[in-house]
């Protein structure tokens, strides 16, 4: 081995090999925490697991692979490795103290890949925002609204919020408030309400639409019609239903009153 060296690094040899040896097993390390990676998330798409879930786990794999490799490449240039992860795990704790809140976002996050109450593409109602699951990340997830909207919503907001799938079930019933004029026959209002939810082509025939007759308004007897419609269609359905019930009541007569004043003068 000395004859390799010129005499001025013989000195220096055993620290010299040290460092190539562990610049190797970095290298090393780092190629087979990509590969692991890729190993892992190919093989929980093959096992049908939840996007979301796989890219976490795969994750968590490579950066075990890649801890493991440091942690080796450091000892061979003569790092006392427990004392190593003894300062780290103190330095963690320290680390934690002050980032409680976010470690707080990064459990939740955890538990939203665990029991996965929604998955990517879903559309959902989390933290008060409706949108379509772009990404759950670690720390946060990230939607998309209607409006093409990004927003980007802490997990910790979303596990101490109620979460609403609306993708889930396949298909949704809406609740489309509706008044008509004191006097009006109800019995030939729900009717034609019906036949109007019926002749719009995204309401579903099974469940079929229903109409309740929910209270005496101040200005109108209130009614709630309810068809239901897949998924997909369900935005769509809200506003082709609406107008359907508009043209429906207009074309038998049936008069939608604004709200009333009345007000009486004191003599």
């Amino acid at each position: 081995m000395d004859e390799l060296f010129p005499e001025f690094l013989q000195p220096y040899q055993g620290l010299i090999v040290g460092a190539a040896t562990a610049l190797l097993i970095f290298v090393v390390g780092w190629i087979a925490s990509k590969w692991v990676h890729a190993l892992c998330l190919r093989a929980a798409r093959r096992g049908g697991m939840d996007e979301a879930l796989a890219r976490f786990l795969s994750s968590m794999a490579q950066y075990a692979v890649l801890a493991f490799a440091v942690i080796a490449a450091l000892s061979k240039v003569g790092v006392q490795t427990t004392s190593l992860v003894a300062l780290l795990g103190a330095a963690g704790l320290a680390v934690g103290l002050a980032l409680q809140g976010n470690l707080g976002h990064f459990a939740s996050g955890v538990m939203l890949l665990l029991f996965r109450p929604f998955t990517l593409e879903d559309k959902v109602r989390v933290a008060g925002e409706n949108g379509q699951v772009k990404n759950v990340g670690l720390f946060a997830s990230t939607l998309t609204t209607p409006s093409n909207e990004e927003i980007i919503v802490p997990n910790g907001s979303i596990t101490s919020d109620v979460i609403i799938n609306y993708t889930s079930q396949k298909r949704l019933r809406a609740g489309i408030a509706i008044g008509i004029a004191y006097g009006s026959d109800v019995n030939r209002a729900m009717a034609v309400m019906i036949e109007a939810c019926k002749s719009v082509d995204s309401v579903l025939g099974d469940p079929a639409p229903s109409v309740n007759f929910s209270g005496f308004g101040a200005s109108s007897l209130d009614f709630e019609v309810r068809p239901w419609a897949t998924t997909d269609d369900y935005l769509g359905m809200l506003h082709d239903v609406r107008i359907a019930l508009y043209d429906a009541l207009n074309a038998a007569e049936i008069e939608i009153p604004f709200d009333q004043i009345v007000v009486h003068r004191a003599d």
